[in-house]
């Protein structure tokens, strides 16, 4: 069948007139319509016919369309039932290299689906609903599952946490969770007008560079734990936040101990970056 571009204004009222769709909130469904976002999209994902990509969330199949045309084999995941026959119609006849999952993103089989396309260098594309963005990038980022690149979508707010440096506003535990693992990148900025129906927020378009290894070496779980700590009570010297929470002992200890680090006691967590919090994790690691 002949299919127009589906990330377009046309396209999206084509598709949804057709099949009688309504979209439904508690998904977060908003239909990209605007094909010079899939195009900036495209670009920082630098898709190739050697890629597997793993597509999230792919509603009507705006995103994916363009994705097929450039990816070795697309394997899309979608949730909402009502969109299966619609994905099936459009692509699966059409397109021998593509792949459709019907299920959650955090409960299907991740390793399993993907198992043979082993070999294939696989990146993640995705137009999150805003309310499971931070739990699919984290789980992503966890799995162990060898992505060499996420390029997703997120709202705007989201993207600059992500992307935050220390001693700014946006910087938080967030930011350090993800520059654990990747580079990042905010590769656009996308207006709301962008979307059908229309978000409450704008949004980012955010390239994640996976790194072979974690940024850092070092007991992750203690490293997170003083983050946790030292965000949770962000407006808290760390000697403070770190005492309140129960790591390292008595201030006395603590002061010694951030002394060491270079760090002054009276500093806020807010302004140390990831390789100063390993640092100071390994000179706790004798006191938790």
């Amino acid at each position: 069948m002949f299919i127009i571009k589906l990330s377009t204004r046309v396209g999206v009222r084509d598709i949804v007139s057709r099949y009688g769709l309504h979209t439904k909130k508690k998904l977060g469904q908003h239909f990209l319509v605007d094909a010079h976002v899939v195009e900036k999209i495209l670009f920082a994902a630098n898709i190739s016919k050697d890629d597997l990509v793993l597509e999230v969330g792919p509603g009507i199949g705006g995103l994916t369309q363009v994705l097929l045309e450039k990816a070795g084999h697309v394997v899309a995941i979608e949730l909402d039932k009502q969109l299966i026959p619609i994905l099936e119609e459009l692509f699966i006849s059409s397109k021998p290299h593509f792949t459709l999952v019907h299920g959650d993103i955090l409960r299907v089989d991740l390793p399993e689906i993907l198992a043979p396309f082993k070999g294939m260098p696989t990146k993640v594309v995705a137009n999150l609903p805003y309310y499971i963005t931070t739990p699919v990038i984290l789980y992503m980022l966890e799995s162990g599952l060898p992505f060499k690149s996420m390029t997703v979508m997120v709202q705007k707010e989201v993207a600059k946490r992500m992307a935050a440096s220390p001693s700014t506003k946006d910087y938080g535990s967030l930011s350090l969770a993800v520059q654990y693992y990747a580079d990042v990148e905010i590769a656009a900025y996308v207006p709301v007008n962008c979307f059908m129906p229309r978000p409450s927020v704008d949004s980012a378009v955010v390239h994640l560079h996976i790194l072979e290894n974690a940024r850092v070496e070092g007991d992750k779980e203690l490293i997170f734990k003083i983050i946790h700590a030292a965000f949770n009570q962000r407006r808290k010297t760390l000697i403070n936040a770190l005492t309140s929470a129960g790591i390292g002992g008595d201030k006395a200890s603590l002061a010694s101990i951030l002394e060491s680090c270079g760090l002054n006691p009276q500093i806020r967590g807010e302004t140390l970056d990831i390789y100063k919090f390993t640092e100071l994790a390994k000179a706790l690691q004798t006191c938790v």
